[in-house]
C-alpha cells in the first residue's frame, strides 16, 4: 500500500483525506478526513480576486493540514485547486502560499478534470451493488460551481457550470452587504433561472437524462441528508450512501428557503459555515432532480477528494 494525502480546496471549504491506498485491490482506507470552511471564494464572483481576509484563512488551514500530514508520514501528497483559484486574477498569490507551507504546487484543474476526479470518487465503491443502474449521472454541487459526469465504468461526457452554492447566495440572496433572511420570492425566482440556464447549458454536453442513477455529492447535498434523517449530529456513516426522495428533498428545500439564519443555525446537523448558503445548494439539487425526472439521489460522502488520493496512488 501507499500512504497518500489528498488536498481540496473549493470555493467554501478545504479538505484533507490521508488513506492507505491499493490499486491493485482497489482499496482505500481512510485514517484522517477533514474539512474547514474558509470561504475562499468570498466575493470573487464580485471582484474577480481572492480577498486577503479569505487567503489567510485558507493558508491557516493548510498549516494545520501540513503537520497532520508530517505526523501520519504519507509518502505522497496532491493539492487540487478549484472553482475560486480558477477565475481569480491574484490566483498566484494564492499558489506561492500553499508551496510555502506544503511544499507542492497547486494544481488549479479545469473544471473537466473536477468531473473526473469526482466521479472516480464516487462511483469506484459502487461498482458491485447491482441494484443502482448504469449509467451514473454523479453530481457535484461546490460552492463555485457544479459538475455533471455521465459514465458506466469509465467518464462518457463531463460539464462544469457555475451554479455552486456560494456564487448562487453572492449573486441573488445579498442586499445591502447582507444574505437576506429570508429571501423574496423574486429573488428565489431569479436564482431559479439562473440554475435553470446552467443546466441548459450542461444539458449541451452531458446526456442527463440518460442517467439511471444520481449520485450526489459535496456539502450541500450531504446536509439535505442529514436533516431528511433528523440526524442529532453530523454522522457520515449514516449519510455515506443514504437515499433521499425527490419529494423529500423539495420539502427541506421550501423549509430552507424560508427559514431565517437562526433557525437553520439550530439543525443539529447544520455545519456553521453553510447556514447562509445551504438554501442555494439545496436548491441546485432540487432543480438537478426535477430536471432528469429522478426519483431520489444516493449521497455520498466519497468524491473528488477520493479521485484525488487514487490519481496519487
Amino acid at each position: 500500500m501507499t500512504r497518500v494525502a489528498a488536498v481540496d480546496c473549493g470555493t467554501n471549504s478545504i479538505r484533507l483525506l490521508v488513506a492507505d491506498a491499493d490499486p491493485a485491490t482497489g482499496e482505500l482506507v481512510e485514517l484522517d478526513r477533514r474539512m474547514t470552511i474558509v470561504r475562499l471564494g468570498q466575493g470573487v464572483d464580485r471582484t474577480g480576486r481572492l480577498a486577503p481576509d479569505a487567503l489567510q484563512r485558507t493558508f491557516a488551514a493548510c498549516r494545520e493540514y501540513a503537520g497532520i500530514i508530517k505526523e501520519h508520514g504519507a509518502q505522497r501528497l496532491r493539492f487540487v485547486a478549484t472553482s475560486a483559484s480558477r477565475d481569480a486574477e491574484n490566483r498566484d498569490e494564492f499558489v506561492r502560499g500553499v508551496l510555502d507551507i506544503l511544499g507542492v504546487e497547486p494544481e488549479v484543474i479545469s473544471g473537466d478534470q473536477e468531473a473526473e476526479f469526482s466521479f472516480t470518487g464516487a462511483t469506484k465503491e459502487l461498482a458491485g451493488r447491482d441494484h443502482l443502474a448504469k449509467p451514473y449521472l454523479v453530481v457535484d454541487i461546490g460552492g463555485g460551481s457544479t459538475e455533471f459526469v455521465v459514465g458506466d465504468d469509465h467518464v462518457r461526457a463531463a460539464r462544469s457550470v457555475d451554479i455552486g452554492c456560494v456564487r448562487m447566495t453572492e449573486r441573488h440572496l445579498i442586499r445591502d452587504g447582507a444574505v437576506t433572511d429570508p429571501p423574496s420570492e423574486e429573488q428565489i425566482a431569479a436564482m431559479r433561472a439562473d440554475i435553470d440556464a446552467a443546466l441548459d447549458l450542461a444539458g449541451e454536453t452531458v446526456p442527463l437524462r440518460e442517467a439511471r442513477t444520481l449520485v450526489g455529492l459535496a456539502g450541500s447535498v450531504t446536509t439535505v441528508s442529514a436533516i431528511a434523517q433528523e440526524l442529532p449530529e453530523y454522522d457520515s456513516a449514516a449519510i455515506h450512501h443514504s437515499r433521499v426522495s425527490r419529494e423529500k428533498v423539495r420539502e427541506i428545500t421550501d423549509w430552507l428557503l424560508r427559514s431565517t439564519h437562526a433557525e437553520r443555525a439550530a439543525v443539529p446537523s447544520m455545519h456553521p459555515g453553510r447556514v447562509d448558503v445551504i438554501g442555494a445548494g439545496a436548491l441546485v439539487l432540487l432543480s438537478i432532480m426535477e430536471r432528469i425526472g429522478a426519483e431520489e439521489v444516493v449521497v455520498s460522502e466519497h468524491d473528488i477528494l477520493d479521485g484525488i488520493a487514487w490519481s496519487v496512488a
